[in-house]
């Protein structure tokens, strides 16, 4: 599990391989990341964009930018969370990402939140052998 907090906002993100939905004879590796953002400052907020940046174990690099998570703008009132699950494809069995979300402020200024960097690995390295 990682975690990074900023300005009062936690996001804490757990990344999972999905060995069902990889192929490593073409190339193709899938992992899942489950997102936990919990405003922790005595401010509320909306999640408005989010940026991430995977980098695959060759050092290749994909920015993602975008309005939201999973279709979603979600409001934050002090003490509250919003949880979603999403993936990405890798070309190798490793790599990592990171980003950030802008979060709006009631009174239209903007935050930047980081996401902590995380790694993307395959639990067990046998599994390269196969």
């Amino acid at each position: 599990m990682y975690e990074k907090v900023t300005a009062g906002v936690r996001v804490i993100v757990q990344p999972e391989y999905r060995e069902e939905q990889s192929d490593p004879a073409q190339g193709y590796y899938v992992w899942a990341y489950h997102v936990v953002i919990r405003n922790e400052s005595s401010r509320a907020m909306t999640l408005k964009t989010r940026y991430w940046r995977v980098t695959d174990g060759r050092g290749r690099v994909q920015e993602v930018r975008g309005a939201g998570v999973v279709g979603e703008q979600p409001r934050l009132e002090p003490g509250e969370s919003f949880e979603y699950t999403s993936g990405t494809p890798l070309a190798t069995p490793g790599g990592f990402m990171c980003g950030a979300y802008q979060m709006e402020l009631d009174d239209g200024s903007m935050l930047e939140v980081e996401i902590p960097t995380f790694s993307l690995d395959i639990p067990e390295t046998r599994r390269l052998m196969h």
